[in-house]
């Protein structure tokens, strides 16, 4: 063959793939098929082991991540955080017995409360006049001003400013609730006896002041500020002795340590009215 034959002959170069060791990669793949079926595998024992309630919350987990997600904040192994069930797939009975069970919390911290509250030296003045129970809302405080002259309430007479008592009262109260997660509503109250200048300050802006200058010490104390919902006057329009309206005893501030349930209708509501309220205002401006 002439040397011109052979300058144009192409040169081929073969390479040949190598296994990567001596068997290649394929026992990765067969490792990582090992340990995700003994992590299921360990997952399903220890589901199995644990009590009614976290296989409710596990369960509404996977029937919906995304609303579960959504509706509930906080540890399945605590059983902690918020425990908004409305809106997960789950039975009517298991939704009734976990709401059984976030009020059973908020009675317990209310025992709580009460026994720190009895260790105050104020407190045998005005055991009588508070007052701590179940409601459909959650947890409800009251401070209930006196019918006795000798013995005085939380408040200056006819004044939103807190006395001694009073703020010695509620900064132990408050800081047993900061131990709790729940948001809180804070509602003001009086009788029905008028201010002589009531054009210029009457029950409403007393009511609304009482509950608001609670608010302040609140915080103060270290509540943070958005656990707070809202600050309600309701005035005289909701008398604790009707048949009564002048009776002292009417005077009062309510805190209401909202349940997950209570908490979710408050801000529908809230919602709703700021939607009629704005709406109603659209149809003016037209």
């Amino acid at each position: 063959m002439s040397d011109k034959n052979q300058e144009q002959q192409p040169i081929i170069v073969k390479k040949k793939k190598g296994h990567g060791g001596h068997h290649g990669g394929a026992w990765k793949v067969a490792y990582a098929d090992f340990v995700t079926a003994m992590m299921a595998f360990f997952l399903v024992m220890w589901l199995v082991a644990q009590d009614q309630k976290v296989k409710e919350v596990v369960a509404a987990y996977f029937n919906d991540p995304v609303g579960f997600s959504k509706a509930y904040s906080g540890s399945i192994l605590e059983g902690g955080g918020s425990a908004i069930m409305e809106n997960i797939n789950l039975p009517k009975e298991s939704r009734v017995e976990f709401e059984k069970m976030v009020q059973q919390q908020l009675k317990s911290a209310g025992e709580q409360i009460l026994a720190t509250l009895k260790d105050l030296p104020e407190f045998e003045q005005v055991q009588s006049l508070i007052e701590i129970e179940m409601t459909a809302e959650g947890l409800r405080i009251q401070l209930i001003e006196s019918s006795s002259e000798s013995t005085s309430g939380f408040y200056k007479l006819g004044s939103r400013e807190l006395n001694n008592k009073g703020k010695t009262i509620l900064t132990t109260i408050s800081r047993e609730l900061m131990k709790l997660k729940n948001n809180i509503v804070i509602e003001g109250h009086t009788d029905s006896r008028r201010y002589v200048y009531d054009k210029k300050y009457s029950n409403w802006e007393l009511s609304a002041d009482r509950a608001n200058s609670a608010r302040k010490l609140m915080e103060e104390v270290g509540l943070p500020k958005g656990r707070i919902e809202a600050v309600r006057g309701y005035a005289d329009n909701r008398l604790r002795f009707e048949d009564d309206p002048y009776d002292p005893r009417n005077r009062r501030i309510a805190i209401i340590v909202l349940n997950d349930y209570a908490e979710t209708r408050f801000k529908e509501l809230q919602s709703s009215e700021w939607i009629a309220g704005h709406g109603q205002q659209m149809i003016s401006d037209n």
